[in-house]
């Protein structure tokens, strides 16, 4: 019987999140994730930051809006920032601690490297509960820009994969 109990305590402290990680409907949710890149001599190193605010639709759908800025500092040139703003709608898959999702946004990029125009693309990811509330996000996403809709049915083959670790919280 000892250890019967002393397993179960065990398991118990190893798989928390499993039980406790379950946004409901109503939830909403801030995530912070960051990335860069430098070329291998450091001359032109680019930083990115992005943030979201979501609302759980249900246990499985969120939408929210999603803000991206980046700075690009390039040797002999003043830095140059970009940002985007988009809307999204992403489906989580599962109910335990790791819960895959798949989802849509669409939006504007805007900044000193680019013309100002919208995008639009799907996007995958995982987020990993790690406490009650708190979870680790991995995200994908393949973007696409476009002026026009008929622009976008030409474009969606013209896009870029941008990829992003971070936090998030649900409140």
């Amino acid at each position: 019987m000892n250890r019967l109990f002393k397993t179960s305590m065990l398991v118990a402290a190893l798989f928390p999140a499993a039980v406790l990680a379950a946004p409901a409907t109503g939830d909403q949710e801030i995530t912070l994730n960051g990335a860069g890149s430098s070329d291998k001599d450091f001359d032109c190193t680019v930083f990115s930051v992005q943030g979201s605010w979501g609302q759980y639709l249900s246990d499985a759908s969120l939408w929210g809006v999603r803000q991206t800025v980046s700075a690009r500092d390039q040797e002999g040139e003043s830095v140059k920032f970009d940002g985007s703003t988009r809307v999204f709608y992403d489906y989580q898959f599962g109910s335990g601690a790791a819960r895959p999702f798949l989802g849509l946004s669409v939006g504007g990029v805007y900044g000193d490297q680019v013309d100002e125009t919208f995008m639009a693309g799907p996007e995958v990811g995982i987020k990993y509960w790690v406490l009650d509330k708190t979870f680790i996000t991995a995200m994908a996403e393949y973007q696409f820009l476009f002026k026009s809709g008929s622009d976008a049915r030409d474009r969606y083959d013209d896009g870029a994969f941008f990829y992003s670790v971070g936090l998030g919280y649900n409140f």
